[in-house]
Formats: structure tokens, sequence, C-alpha cells
């Protein structure tokens, strides 16, 4: 027997939670359904190099959407990297104004991609969804609401 096999014992009778019975009634579970189709202004929350199922290289990106009702969620989109999508993954790239003199130089100039503002289009069709980058623009700092995890409550 470990030392914590009774961390989680029951032990409710001590926990008084009647104090929030009121704002339990009121309070909405947040929505893990994805952000609806259409043109976002969003802001590059994490980015980093990973691979697909298949093994290939991908780029993963997190961005958060900063402008209308869907403010704070999250749209992801992966650019998954072979010879054929070259291309779109570079024109990603120069959208996002980061130019590369080699592409191996990308998994160490990724931070550079942070915080960048960009207005993205994501649209589904069937059961596969795309992202689009279509421009960058500069927002100024106190306009940029503060990045909050969904549904964290401080």
């Amino acid at each position: 027997m470990s030392e914590y096999d009774d961390t989680f014992a029951a032990n409710s009778s001590s926990v008084d939670l009647r104090g929030f019975d009121d704002d339990f009634q009121s309070a909405e579970a947040p929505s893990h359904d994805e952000v609806p189709d259409g043109k976002y202004q969003a802001r590059i929350d994490a980015v980093r190099l990973d691979r697909s199922r298949k093994g290939d290289p991908m780029i993963k990106w997190d961005l958060i959407v900063i402008a209308g009702p869907q403010t704070n969620r999250h749209i992801f989109k992966n650019s998954v990297i072979t010879p054929a999508a070259l291309p779109f993954v570079k024109g990603d790239l120069k959208t996002l104004g980061l130019e590369l003199a080699k592409f191996s130089d990308l998994g160490h100039r990724l931070d550079e991609l942070l915080d960048v503002t960009l207005e993205v289009t994501k649209r589904t069709r069937g059961e596969y969804t795309n992202v689009y980058f279509n421009r960058r623009f500069q927002v100024p700092h106190s306009d940029v609401p503060p990045p909050t995890p969904e549904g964290t409550p401080f």
C-alpha cells in the first residue's frame, strides 16, 4: 500500500458548499464547441513543431480570437510539412512576417511568431476544417485582451 492511497478518501462532511448554491444555479458551463466558420481577428498564443500521425513534420498553431462574440476562444491549425504543402507553409510564414534564409531555422525562430495578430478565415467542408492566414495587422497593445484560459474564474 502506498502512502497516497487515502488521498481522495471520502471526507465530504467537512466541506460546506452551500455558499455557492446561488452562483452555481446561474453559472454557465463553458462551451467546448468549435468556433463557427468565419473571419476572425486572432493572436498566436502558441506555436510548436511536432509530427503528424504519419510521421511528417508539422507546425501546430494555437490562436486566440481577440475580437467579436468568440473573443478568448481558441482556433487550432496544423500545417503538415510535405513537399506539396511547402508553398502554403512558406506563404503562411510570409503573411506573418517571418522570412527565413533556411527552412531548417524555423524551430529556433518560432518565438518570433508569438503574440502576432492576424486575420484568419476558418472554413469547414465535410469533416475537414481549414484555417487560412489572411493578413497580419498591428493592434495597439492595450486593445488586445489579456490571455485567459477558458473557464478559469481568476
